[in-house]
């Protein structure tokens, strides 16, 4: 058979070949993608440094923290339960961040368990760091708030039990991740650890319920908390005697904005992304919205996980007596500051002795 009869024998197989393609995948108009790789580029560039600097000083300030409730505290007291439970919350997230660096920096390299390990850590890390700080926050109102009841109700058991309940919050909220994050290979960007093997219509659905969730739960909600708790315990405190009540206001107004200004950009990002994902829009307005809320995504969110890395040393040390635990560790490392710290320190207990409500100082 030479070449002209193969050719036509091709023809004939094609012509008498029953379409076997599902009607219902069928498209009948032209499908618009949008290049990313720009931004892509963009994110190859920036999230690596962010998350290597966001590691470094997670290690280093909860290791700090973390130091010093081992070396001068007591896991008695509720507050130091939930502290400690904080930055255990926030050495999990920081411990993912090494792993997705090196992958936007290249490719997943590490396999399919550490894909869904590395990815379940690091969304259990980040929501259970939200919800302790919230936490936190609320167990200071009532100290404050609602002293002599708090006084009876405040004990070992009551912070174990609100602990655990946030780590099986944090976990059920993560459980996508475990299940969804695959290994897979793309011809162009190479191995991937992204969500996979499910129909894009549930993938979409999933990625919804997501940013929904992330917004309501572990963003209005807390930030609900912490607006009410704060402005009830300055009430409180501008209802005593209180002779450093201003520099209490000062503070609560500091941790208030500081929260607000790093969390708010990037759950409004995820709220914008959540409506686009919901809107069947398409052409190059359609293309350039998406790039530019993955451009805000990426520079947003890690103010927000900054936040979230720092925030122990900044709850932390705003109080005076963590203040004095750090001056006592400087003076034993460092000798030649024993003299000026062992000074700062003894005028900082004669004003804490001449202030009355020093449960209300910070």
């Amino acid at each position: 058979m030479n070449d002209d009869d193969l050719y036509a024998y091709f023809l004939t197989l094609q012509n008498e070949t029953e379409d076997t393609s599902d009607p219902s995948y069928v498209v009948s108009k032209t499908v618009h993608l949008c290049g990313k790789t720009a931004v892509n580029q963009f994110g190859s560039r920036i999230i690596p440094v962010f998350y290597y600097v966001n590691f470094l000083l997670s290690y280093l300030g909860n290791g700090l923290v973390l130091f010093i409730i081992y070396k001068y505290e007591k896991l008695s007291t509720v507050t130091n339960i939930f502290l400690l439970n904080l930055v255990l919350s926030n050495i999990l997230f920081a411990s993912s961040l090494p792993f997705w660096a090196t992958y936007h920096l290249s490719e997943w390299i590490f396999g399919r368990a550490l894909c869904k390990m590395v990815s379940s850590a690091y969304f259990i890390g980040f929501y259970s760091s939200i919800l302790f700080l919230t936490l936190m926050t609320f167990d200071r109102y009532l100290a404050v708030v609602h002293a002599v009841t708090a006084a009876r109700s405040r004990k070992r058991a009551y912070a174990i039990i609100a602990s655990v309940t946030v780590w099986c919050i944090s976990i059920l909220a993560s459980v996508k991740e475990l299940v969804l994050q695959n290994v897979w290979y793309n011809a162009l960007s190479g191995l991937m650890c992204e969500e996979s093997g499910f129909d894009e219509s549930i993938m979409k659905r999933w990625r919804l319920v997501s940013y929904y969730q992330q917004f309501l739960l572990f963003f209005f909600l807390p930030l609900f908390m912490v607006m009410y708790c704060y402005i009830s315990i300055t009430i409180r405190i501008l209802s005593t005697r209180m002779r450093e009540k201003c520099r209490a206001i000062k503070l609560i107004f500091i941790i208030i904005f500081t929260f607000f200004a790093c969390w708010t950009p990037y759950n409004i990002v995820i709220l914008l992304r959540a409506i686009q994902g919901s809107r069947t829009s398409e052409g190059d307005d359609s293309c350039a919205a998406s790039d530019s809320l993955d451009y805000a995504l990426y520079v947003t969110r890690n103010i927000a996980y900054l936040y979230c890395c720092i925030s122990p040393v900044f709850y932390t040390f705003v109080g005076k007596k963590f203040q004095s635990h750090f001056r006592r560790l400087m003076a034993k490392k460092i000798p030649c500051l024993k003299r000026h710290i062992s000074l700062s320190s003894q005028s900082t207990r004669s004003t804490s002795q001449r202030t009355p409500h020093s449960a209300y100082e910070y």
